[in-house]
């Protein structure tokens, strides 16, 4: 067993099974072992922002982490945005990456550099590899790590001649580490500022879920508390048989209204909300500086286990009734955001997982969405634009009987366009909605609110994809996806239907 097979039957015994991978010259050891040892499935990227952003949306969804196989420093720098999402997301992902042999390092060769430098921004945990003999204690170790709550990218550096020379054997069996109890004195504390009124719970990670939710409304009917969630999730649960909670504003004057009003802030599983963005004369907190903020549980804590302690102490009915909503109706007519969104709505069906990446044509979906069937949705944690495609392409690999539909702005979407190859290679039942308004629509908005009222022709260049304008149906069909185009309600919603009842890949361009 040489150090390469030493590292994948580590992962394999510790329940990593799926391998997103971009190799080259150093990593030919590992791409051997993956036909050595049997067990691991590996999927070809053609970028490796498509490995890494699929390796997210797979570890969101199957709660443990997929391998990514990346080449040397340049490689691994091509996946580092997608990783800046997982990070934010708090997604378990363990990179293996490949180095010149130790004793080529010194001769300076034309791919080398400081991986080590590169990989500490958007990791928890970095490590390289100094003999073959340490290959599988080493790749234990990061697993471990990544599977460490609340979860987080560890990256293993593995020169070629510690995967290539002989080792003992693999690693040690994986020890996994439970999410702590948050500490009793916070959910009394966070019981008092609620019964005090002018108070919300904002959640994040793990309170997202069906539990978590329904814990929150509990104490919301309890005290009359607002439950809010950040407007980018890494994932969370909704539908109409959930409570609905509302969503910040993006923008942070409408934010700072928002909360306005609040004496206390109940943080589950979540940070103070921040502006995205800094803007003259606009505080970077959103909350009041008066506003108490009280940690009920932090990452890594027991959110849900927290929520349902609160809701105890709070003496809230175990059963809180739902409002009445309505799945919206298809519309017919123009397409625009509000028609694409009820559309979406009304047709998305049980199960399904919605990647979000439709930037400022997603706001009409979301806002119809709360009455339609169990769904899960992904969002844009880091803000690192190009994470809808290849995120759709790993929430399909690990779950491969729930529908995919990527809701994906088209200028975001030509950052990882390759991801539509992987689905066509690996059959994935993932629909693709790019919302072609052919505009980097949000730096349009942006200008507007820096007071530019008539920008000049450099500053509507660099906003406009036009001449030539994206034609997302041949780049689909040139890659193995299906793809037709919509311009009105009508076509839109039969489109859709379609790609819906068809298993595999499918791209609808809406234009917008």
């Amino acid at each position: 067993m040489n150090g390469a097979e030493a590292i994948v039957r580590t992962a394999l015994a510790s329940g990593v099974d799926v391998c997103f991978a971009n190799p080259g010259t150093t990593e030919m050891p590992l791409v051997a072992a993956l036909d050595a040892v049997s067990g691991m499935r590996p999927v070809l990227a053609l970028f490796e922002g498509v490995c890494t952003g699929a390796a997210d949306g797979y570890g969101r969804m199957a709660e443990k982490p997929a391998a990514t196989l990346l080449h040397l420093g340049p490689g691994f720098a091509n996946g580092i945005a997608n990783l800046h999402n997982a990070r934010r997301a708090r997604t378990p992902i363990v990179n293996w990456i490949g180095d010149h042999a130790t004793w080529h390092l010194a001769a300076d060769a034309p791919l080398t550099s400081d991986i080590v430098s590169l990989a500490n921004p958007v990791s928890g945990w970095v490590r390289s590899v100094r003999r073959a003999e340490d290959a599988g204690a080493d790749a234990a170790a990061a697993i471990e790590a990544a599977l460490a709550p609340p979860g987080q990218v560890a990256t293993l550096i593995v020169p070629a001649d510690c995967q290539w020379s002989e080792a003992p054997g693999p690693g040690p069996a994986l020890r996994r580490t439970s999410a702590s109890a948050a500490p009793a004195d916070r959910v009394a504390r966070a019981a008092r500022a609620l019964r005090a009124g002018d108070a919300a719970l904002l959640l994040g990670g793990l309170a997202l879920r069906g539990s978590g939710l329904r814990a929150a409304a509990r104490a919301a009917a309890a005290t009359g508390a607002r439950v809010l969630h950040d407007v980018f999730v890494a994932r969370l649960e909704r539908g109409a048989d959930l409570p609905a909670i509302e969503r910040l504003p993006y923008f942070p004057e409408q934010a700072i209204a928002s909360l306005a009003k609040l004496r206390a802030l109940v943080l589950v599983d979540a940070r103070d909300p921040v502006a995205f963005f800094g803007y003259p004369n606009v505080p970077s907190r959103l909350a009041p500086e008066a506003c108490e903020r009280i940690e009920l549980a932090a990452p890594g804590e027991d959110a849900i286990g927290a929520l349902e302690a609160l809701a105890d102490a709070l003496a809230a009915p175990r059963d809180v009734p739902l409002p009445a909503r309505l799945r919206p109706a298809l519309p017919t007519g123009a397409l625009d955001v509000a028609a694409l969104g009820q559309i979406v709505a009304a047709l998305q069906p049980e199960g399904a997982i919605v990647v979000d990446e439709a930037a400022t044509s997603g706001a009409g979906w979301f806002a119809a969405s709360a009455a339609s069937p169990r769904h899960t949705v992904l969002g844009l944690t880091g803000g690192a634009i190009g994470q809808g495609l290849p995120t759709a392409v790993g929430a399909a690999i690990a779950c491969p009987d729930r529908k995919v539909i990527a809701l994906q702005a088209d200028g975001s979407g030509m950052y990882t366009a390759q991801a539509l190859w992987t689905m066509a290679r690996e059959s994935l039942d993932v629909v693709v909605v790019v919302c072609a308004n052919r505009a980097y629509r949000i730096l349009q908005i942006e200008v507007a609110r820096a007071g530019i009222a008539e920008p000049g022709p450099a500053a509507r260049a660099l906003t406009d994809l036009t001449h030539p304008a994206l034609d997302w149906c041949a780049l689909a069909r040139g890659m193995g996806v299906s793809a037709v185009r919509a311009t009105d309600a009508d076509s839109f919603a039969k489109a859709l239907a379609e790609a819906i009842a068809d298993p595999g890949p499918a791209l609808i361009e809406a234009l917008l």
